[in-house]
């Protein structure tokens, strides 16, 4: 049996699967987080050790002889968290998390210098580790002198359950510290913000053997002697090895809270200007490339509340068929955005709204606006030298048809339907510790699910679709200044 742990933002999920990548059962526990100051946006690290023994304790009460039998432990969680730690390895201040703005300053001053983006082949976003030191380091200088470690939120997690500081190499790409091309740390960047390579974790690859469990812990939960605990991997390179999204050419698209078009590469290809994320994937000799909306089912959610209609309501009354834009155009930017416009400011509008245009034609626009921000993924992704032709839906926006069908068409290609399952982040964090314990081949290991269904392009509707999309890509620079 193999063990997958998923830090994420709201819960931990435990998720045990056997040799032949069945899944036995799930454990959950609830996170919350702290926002005592606007932008700010905190966890306290504690909480995670106790919401893991939770979601453990959940699948020991229901599947005692199969943790018993757990040979490896995978490690996923969200990324760019900044865990401060002293020389006693007590926790400094609560960790500051990705979505976490304050440093915004911070990130501008760091993003100035060429270094950032030529070592690293990233913007330096406000929600990167990097500049969260550099605002601890002016705002609370006190604490950061006391820092002998920096770990990222499931590194944290994984000195508790090893007494080991090491990180891997897809979580720690988005730092704002790996020269990304090399998959090492720069000293010159992390002297940047006054800190040595003596207080970074040292590095992994996903698959790697990372430690193993400590003897209290194993004893506590009942499992054996020798438990490896692999490197792991941040939240979506790990979702992409659940979703055996892992060589050259294989990309998905998830519909959650944000929006990320996802793609594999066998190569480093950044191109930091179109605010594509290019970052090591978890698996050797392997990046991948992301482009990430901020508010993806978000949208639909705000739309939902504004409403009082449920998202499954409100897609509902549109059916499957997927009809041509309206005129209305809907820019999702309701917390400001990411790829390709790195703008923490911009807002969200209604542009094109007449007497006629109803509840339906709302949704309609707000799912479009959605769907052309993928777009506009897709598009930076192509300028960065990545080339796909098809991809696989994920998330709770994937259950709308109609929203697939908008995808589908905008970007021109078809999109996979997965065959039921969990394949996300703790699925794929198992299969690392699968790998790790057994040294099974990852490419063997990390396949992708049966597609259960595929949605096409609708052809008689492409040409209304590139002069909506046109439309929306007019909007931006439209807004921008006010």
């Amino acid at each position: 049996m193999y063990l997958g742990l998923d830090l994420g933002t709201s819960s931990v999920k435990a998720m045990l699967i056997d040799g032949d990548q069945n899944v036995i059962g799930v454990g959950h526990a609830a996170l919350t987080v702290q926002r005592p100051h606007p932008g700010w946006s905190e966890q306290a690290p504690g909480d995670w050790l106790r919401a893991t023994e939770e979601a453990v304790a959940a699948l020991k009460a229901a599947h005692p002889k199969e943790l018993a039998a757990v040979k490896g432990i995978g490690l996923s969680g969200h990324m760019h968290g900044a865990t401060l730690i002293d020389a006693k390895d007590r926790v400094l201040r609560p960790c500051i998390l990705w979505n976490d703005t304050r440093s915004h300053a911070e990130a501008a001053a760091l993003d100035a210098d060429p270094r950032f983006r030529a070592l690293t082949g990233n913007i330096v976003f406000p929600g990167f580790t990097a500049p969260k030191l550099a605002w601890v380091k002016n705002n609370e200088p006190d604490t950061f002198a006391k820092v002998a470690k920096v770990l990222l939120p499931k590194d944290f997690l994984r000195l508790w359950l090893t007494g080991e500081y090491l990180s891997d190499m897809s979580d720690s790409a988005g730092t704002s510290w790996l020269d990304t091309g090399k998959r090492a740390w720069s000293s010159e960047l992390l002297e940047a913000t006054g800190l040595t390579v003596e207080q970074m974790p040292g590095l992994v690859e996903g698959a790697d053997r990372a430690g193993t469990l400590r003897a209290e812990l194993a004893e506590k939960w009942g499992l054996g002697s020798d438990v490896v605990v692999a490197g792991g991997a941040g939240d979506n390179a790990a979702s992409a090895c659940g979703m055996g999204t892992v060589a050259e050419g294989q990309a998905f698209v998830s519909l959650g809270t944000s929006g990320v078009l996802f793609a594999a590469n066998a190569s480093y290809l950044p191109k930091p200007e179109s605010a594509v994320h290019a970052f090591c994937h978890a698996l050797p000799k392997t990046w991948h490339q992301m482009g990430v909306i901020l508010s993806a089912t978000d949208a639909l959610n705000w739309h939902s509340t504004v409403t009082g209609k449920s998202a499954g309501e409100l897609t509902g009354e549109l059916g499957d068929t997927l009809k041509a834009p309206t005129g209305v155009t809907f820019l999702p930017y309701l917390s400001g955005e990411r790829t390709p416009h790195n703008d923490a400011k911009i807002r969200g509008a209604f542009i094109g709204l007449g007497h006629e245009s109803d509840r339906a034609v709302l949704t309609q626009a707000v799912l479009e606006g959605v769907t052309f921000a993928i777009r506009d993924s897709l598009e930076a992704l192509k300028s960065a030298g990545t080339k796909i032709s098809r991809v696989t839906a994920i998330g709770g926006g994937s259950r709308s048809r109609y929203w697939l069908s908008s995808i589908a068409t905008a970007l021109d290609m078809p999109v996979d339907i997965p065959a039921d399952g969990d394949f996300g982040a703790a699925f794929g964090a198992a299969r690392l510790g699968l790998i790790a314990a057994t040294g099974a081949d990852p490419l063997s290991v990390c396949t992708a699910p049966q597609t259960a269904e595929t949605v096409e392009p609708v052809r008689a509707l492409s040409s209304a679709y590139e002069a909506a999309y046109g439309r929306y890509r007019a909007l931006y620079p439209a807004i921008r200044g006010i």
